[in-house]
């Protein structure tokens, strides 16, 4: 049966493949420009032209290629366990050396760059295409999927909580200020943890849509299915907007609180906070209000993400997928557009902007893959031909393509205002603005953008219930 309710556990274990591959994936995006620029002494332009263009090389040739072979790949295990089981140790050791300071010269320390980033990109993509594309064959039940779904972003949203509230302190810590030594250490320890969460997955999770005989199609065929699929199109490009905004302002968040806010207006808002989290016995944000206050903003808004996603399947098995999803996503965008009206002394209007954009985002965020295995169904629907990976490789070439524009936007926009790493002195006012506008202008374009895309994305709450209803006589029979 493709409809059979899924255990708690199998939800458990599925979920935990992406708290692995998330421990990397927002590293990627809160640190990777910061670190090539800041902590590895890369110039911005250098940094800017190695995130863009092999993130978008990879997202080109590495998504397409792997979603193909994973369609294709018949083992005891099914078509897309197996790519988790083969990545796990790689993906670990690679995520190491990518976030390694090795003493070359500069343009040694830049083909360094080049190659480990290179790598990276290939086995996450080689993990987390065919993870993804579990999801659209472990049920074809779309209240299931809704349920998986919202287990799933829980579990990257501990990652995100992790990385974006955590990290800075434990590198601080771990290499007693030497920031190098610190993200290395760090690295190593999230490596072999996700590793063990991948293994997990593997374990816990089955494969129960498998297409029959008479829906196998050649890689042309699929291509083609693609191409006329108008709600694929669509997804696409607004998996692409969607990562570009969040890459733009999670790099971006960094930067903003070392240069734009008020160093002592931050000290004196969160010394309370701090306070009390002392006596409670969680000590551990340290004394640097930048660091401090950078942990405390993130974990505030990752909370309440969690409480939106925990409200993401009621409300879109009441109302539909894109429906919740369109509208959740324009409130969200309209507390990233507040930051721009902030004072660097309004810190507790920066921080409640973060708490309710993290809500509303929150609510949207299960939504996105679920719709993209929507997409999948619909192209079985109409096609009676199934190609679970390639339509999901297809949106993993969109996150890649955002995370990349998005990552390579904040160091030349930052570079475009101004902006100088590594100097003991304040930025020019001109670079104290970048900062700003990446954390709120340029950001919420994208997100519109996204949001009108929707109106013409035809798979709502209705279309749901027949496409459902209809594969499940089809697969019955």
């Amino acid at each position: 049966m493709t409809t059979q309710p899924l255990s708690i556990k199998e939800k458990i274990g599925y979920s935990l493949g992406d708290l692995s591959a998330n421990l990397v994936f927002q590293t990627l995006i809160t640190y990777l420009a910061y670190f090539y620029t800041d902590i590895y002494g890369l110039e911005a332009d250098d940094a800017t032209a190695i995130i863009f263009f092999v993130g978008t090389a990879a997202a080109i040739g590495f998504n397409p290629i792997v979603g193909a072979l994973a369609d294709r790949t018949n083992s005891k295990w099914g078509k897309f366990r197996p790519w988790i089981l083969w990545t796990a140790i790689p993906l670990g050791v690679t995520s190491v050396l990518a976030f390694t300071t090795p003493d070359f010269s500069y343009n040694g320390k830049v083909i360094y760059a080049v190659i480990t980033y290179t790598l990276l990109l290939l086995l996450y993509a080689g993990s987390n295409l065919p993870y993804s594309a579990l999801s659209g064959v472990i049920t074809g039940d779309m209240k299931e999927r809704n349920s998986i779904s919202a287990y799933r972003f829980v579990a990257v949203m501990f990652a995100q909580f992790f990385v974006q509230v955590f990290m800075l302190p434990i590198i601080m810590y771990a290499g007693d200020g030497d920031k190098a030594m610190g993200i290395e250490i760090t690295m190593t320890w999230l490596a072999v943890v996700g590793t063990i969460l991948l293994l997990i997955t593997f374990i816990t999770t089955k494969e129960r849509i498998v297409p029959t005989q008479e829906q196998s199609s050649s890689l042309l065929e699929d291509i083609k299915d693609l191409i006329k699929n108008i709600p694929w199109v669509i997804m696409l490009t607004v998996t692409t907007l969607l990562f570009i905004t969040l890459s733009m302002k999670g790099g971006a968040y960094v930067y903003y609180f070392e240069n734009y806010v008020s160093k002592n207006s931050l000290s004196d808002f969160i010394s309370p906070i701090l306070d009390f989290l002392s006596t409670i016995g969680i000590d551990f944000f340290g004394n640097d209000p930048v660091s401090a206050g950078f942990g405390l903003f993130n974990a505030g808004g990752i909370i309440f993400m969690i409480i939106g996603i925990g409200l993401s399947k009621m409300l879109a098995d009441q109302y539909g997928k894109r429906n919740v999803f369109g509208f959740f996503l324009f409130i969200s965008t309209l507390f990233i557009l507040v930051f721009y009206m902030l004072s660097p002394e309004s810190i507790g209007l920066i921080f409640g902007a973060q708490i309710f954009h993290g809500f509303f985002y929150g609510i949207t965020i299960p939504l996105l893959w679920a719709m993209i295995a929507d997409v999948a169904d619909y192209s079985e629907w109409k096609n009676n031909r199934r190609a679970t990976a390639i339509i999901f490789s297809a949106m993993m070439v969109g996150l890649k393509l955002g995370l990349s524009i998005g990552g390579a936007l904040v160091a030349q926009i930052l570079g475009n205002y101004g902006y100088e790493p590594n100097i003991a002195l304040e930025q020019t006012e001109s670079a104290i603005l970048g900062t700003k506008m990446l954390v709120s202008i340029y950001p919420s374009i994208p997100f519109l953008l996204a949001t009108g895309l929707l109106f013409f994305y035809v798979i709502d709450k209705n279309l749901e219930d027949k496409i459902e209803e209809d594969l499940s006589k089809r697969r019955k029979d």
